[in-house]
């Protein structure tokens, strides 16, 4: 079966370097070569040196595809690279995008459109990493591919304004189901604090699950102070930079963080929040710094799929117990391994591996 007519019938999660990139791949090529296909509307921030990618847009070209890509000029370190590609893309016909001044393009999202008769099919994916099929064997990352209505039209709003950014500010402000920089993200992570917080205050359970790059918004930071002062437990996932003070005296539930290096970088973007049980997931393709929130187009999504995001909620929770790879994130910059005394060895990233194949979800 297609790729294609997986998606449209249901919602897919492809968990790297687990699952292999070719997925993305065969979607794009299936796309190329479908005749009903009408266009293919991508982000591209950094892409393999034989990307092949680029080779499916550029076979969709060819066979008459509308295809438009956001090519992120400012990727840092691969400036030069992004450069040969829009020569390569623009000489086969293909409209590149360069972006909107004094923003970054850094969310990770494709849109397809077919037409079957007098019905028009829009499906595609929202990721938390880079298009990039050589990265993508050592990059932890979340990719959903799906075919939900309004995660396509709010990815036809993104794509709007990136293509009429001079006068296409408001098609951001009318997204619903995506949390977008610099639009509503913001706002969003800050209501949902807050829900936490009203919940806390009540006497009911709350928490916060928070899986990132870095974590250096100081509005942020101060909110997540408050959440835990009121009694929502907060536990964090932060490879690179920590700048929160825990303060075990002004918070009163457990307000901790762990750091995981290992063979594969952990490079994915969540969030939980749990919502009186209810618990409400995202994937990002946003760290929590001014830079993301604020200077950058960026997307979430939410998980809506129960069996998906039970499935996200288990790879987080393997990580949470890690005893191996994991360091505790501390004030003193310690940086001491997560103590395994009399415990079980849990290697998060070899603990995912057997999670996802028990679940027949990968090969060995």
């Amino acid at each position: 079966m297609r790729v294609t007519d997986v998606i449209v019938k249901k919602d897919v999660m492809l968990n790297f370097p687990y699952h292999s990139f070719n997925g993305i791949i065969d979607l794009l090529r299936e796309a190329a070569m479908d005749p009903d296909v009408t266009s293919i509307k991508i982000t591209a921030y950094r892409l393999a040196s034989n990307s092949k990618v680029i080779n499916a847009l550029i076979n969709a070209a060819r066979n008459g595809k509308e295809v438009v890509v956001m090519l992120e000029l400012k990727a840092r370190f691969d400036e030069e690279a992004n450069l040969e590609w829009k020569k390569i893309l623009e000489e086969e016909g293909i409209r590149v995008l360069l972006g909107v001044p004094k923003l970054k393009i850094h969310a990770k999202l494709c849109i397809i459109k077919k037409r079957k008769g007098n019905k028009t099919i829009q499906y595609g994916f929202v990721s938390t990493g880079n298009l990039n099929e050589k990265t993508a064997r050592v990059y932890g990352d979340h990719c959903l591919l799906t075919g939900n209505r309004n995660v396509m039209a709010d990815i036809n709003r993104i794509f709007y304004y990136l293509e009429n950014w001079k006068t296409g500010g408001h098609s951001l402000r009318m997204c619903k189901t995506l949390m977008v920089c610099p639009n509503n993200m913001r706002k969003e992570i800050n209501q949902l604090i807050d829900k936490e917080i009203k919940n806390a205050k009540a006497g009911k359970e709350a928490g916060i699950i928070l899986k990132i790059n870095s974590l250096s918004d100081a509005v942020l930071i101060q909110k997540l102070y408050d959440a835990a002062a009121a009694g929502v437990e907060i536990r964090m996932i932060v490879r690179g930079i920590f700048c929160p003070v825990i303060d075990p005296k002004k918070f009163k539930k457990t307000f901790t963080a762990i750091s995981i290096v290992d063979e594969y970088l952990e490079h994915a973007r969540v969030m939980i929040f749990h919502n009186l049980g209810k618990e409400k997931v995202y994937i990002s393709s946003a760290d929590w710094m001014v830079r993301n929130l604020d200077h950058r187009v960026e997307a979430a999504i939410p998980i809506l799929d129960p069996v998906i995001a039970a499935e996200l909620k288990d790879i987080i929770h393997i990580q949470l117990r890690d005893n191996v790879k994991a360091r505790m994130l501390d004030n003193e910059l310690s940086n001491n391994y997560v103590s395994s005394a009399g415990k079980r060895k849990i290697r998060s990233q070899v603990e995912t591996y057997h999670y996802l194949f028990k679940k027949n979800k990968i090969t060995q």
